[in-house]
């Protein structure tokens, strides 16, 4: 795993490698079938207040964290589905930023996202390890970063659970939690 000392990117920025090997894609699925269970590690004793503190200045809490990776990846789920069964279907962007400051991301206990997590994440998997190598090719259109391939998908969201993975245990040796 890379570190970075900027707090943003913990694991440093996401690259796309466009010629991976199923061993690669192997690796990618059990990092998305890791995740629930590093981030449950992860968090495992903060207090409230703990989960209340920003992972980084003017950053989300661990709180809007733990629930923003559920939100990023339930999406990320039904992208899969919708490039499996439609042709280069443009998807829905939505704004991070703005489900983080709902109500309910405040009141929700934490465990609800994570049980969401590792329901979502064992479906997932399913899905993942049922693709065959032209499957892996199917695209899809994203209103922000254009044409992206399922290859594409599958190592941004495993990037993404380690990279906010990365916030909560990095404010966590910070702060000697």
């Amino acid at each position: 795993m890379n570190t970075s000392s900027d707090p943003r990117y913990p694991i440093g920025p996401f690259h796309f490698r466009p010629d991976i090997t199923s061993e690669d894609r192997e690796a990618y699925i059990e990092a998305i079938a890791a995740a629930p269970d590093a981030l449950r590690e992860a968090c495992q004793g903060l207090t409230t207040e703990q989960l209340d503190t920003p992972y980084r200045e003017g950053g989300w809490t661990v709180r809007q964290v733990i629930h923003h990776l559920f939100d990023s990846h339930a999406n990320a789920w039904i992208r899969f589905r919708l490039a499996l069964t439609e042709d280069h279907p443009r998807i829905t962007a939505y704004n991070e930023a703005d489900w983080a400051r709902l109500a309910d991301t405040f009141t929700t206990p934490i465990e609800v996202s994570m049980d969401l997590l590792d329901g979502l994440h064992r479906r997932w998997v399913d899905l993942l390890n049922s693709l065959d190598d032209d499957q892996w090719q199917r695209t899809l259109d994203h209103p922000e970063n254009g044409t992206m391939s399922l290859d594409m998908l599958l190592q941004n969201y495993a990037w993404h659970g380690a990279h906010h993975i990365g916030h909560i245990t990095h404010l966590r040796q910070q702060k000697g939690w």
